[in-house]
């Protein structure tokens, strides 16, 4: 069994939210492992503080690559399952309508957005004056995608367990305002950054309703960053890979309609001028078929 020739298979060939589950999963062991042999050197690991956010705003200046880590980072294994059942469940839902580009987009500014809110808070409110602590988890970047999903199709149901089936508009209004109480819990840095990634999550559906993809700029950025690492090819070969099922075939289809609704709802409202160049190619294809 080549278990990690399996791994590299899958991760390459799958889906933008299977790629962010095996790295909070890949970075949660890594950690966890190297902790070992700290402890058994009988030296002290520092390795999570420096993948975490610091409340200090003049460490963070020292640490500013904590802002992108932390959001892969998690305290234990508690801490790391609810949150990859959270992104599986919520980004299952995000790509039934929206691509998997659009989905890295929220979840790495709604991470960011959690974060800023975090120091903002830790360094405006009199109550954390006192504190110096850090923030970690990828918690924040999930209520983005949550919010996002049920800001887009509020009214999609979801069966609960034991509860029923409720729609999911309600169901992000619970867990945003639960964050918004847990504020005076223990973890109030945590609920922080939900209601950062939360916030971050409904602007940028709203945006994209406009027509601005609020994350195209920084995903291209991230794509650009991950291309200097790979080895470039003599050769290239180009094809378009088929749905993988009916779910797959479904989604794809539902993409293609939301976009070309929202392009004729911009016709509508500003005229056919107002389209971009690839707006217009795409209303060109839809009519030859």
């Amino acid at each position: 069994m080549d278990i990690v020739g399996d791994i590299k298979r899958t991760f390459k060939e799958g889906s933008v939210l299977t790629q962010l589950i095996y790295i909070n999963l890949g970075v949660f062991l890594l950690v966890k492992i190297l902790e070992v042999f700290f402890n058994l050197a009988g030296q002290p690991y520092l390795l999570v503080d420096w993948l975490s956010v610091p409340s200090n705003v003049n460490e963070l200046i020292t640490k500013p690559w904590t802002l992108v880590t932390y959001m892969f980072m998690h305290a234990g294994f508690i801490h790391l399952l609810f949150n990859i059942l959270g992104l599986y469940w919520f980004g299952k839902m995000f790509l039934y309508h929206l691509e998997g580009e659009k989905l890295l987009g929220v979840y790495l500014l709604g991470g960011l957005a959690g974060a800023a809110l975090y120091v903002v808070s830790y360094n405006l409110f009199p109550v954390f004056e006192a504190s110096n602590s850090v923030l970690l988890g990828a918690s924040g970047a999930v209520f983005a995608i949550l919010v996002a999903v049920a800001f887009y199709d509020p009214d999609q149901e979801i069966m609960l367990p034991l509860v029923g089936s409720y729609k999911l508009k309600y169901i992000a209004a619970f867990y945003v305002l639960l964050s918004v109480v847990g504020i005076s819990s223990t973890n109030a840095g945590g609920n922080i950054a939900h209601i950062g990634g939360a916030a971050w999550g409904w602007f940028y559906i709203y945006q994209l309703r406009k027509g601005k993809d609020m994350g195209a700029g920084f995903v291209n950025f991230i794509k650009g960053l991950t291309k200097l690492f790979k080895r470039k090819s003599h050769l290239t070969v180009s094809h378009k890979q088929p749905p993988r099922d009916d779910y797959e075939y479904n989604r794809q289809k539902n993409i293609q309609q939301d976009e070309i609704n929202r392009v004729l709802d911009k016709i509508a409202k500003s005229g056919y001028e107002s389209l971009s160049s690839k707006e217009k190619e795409l209303l060109f294809k839809q009519g030859k078929k």
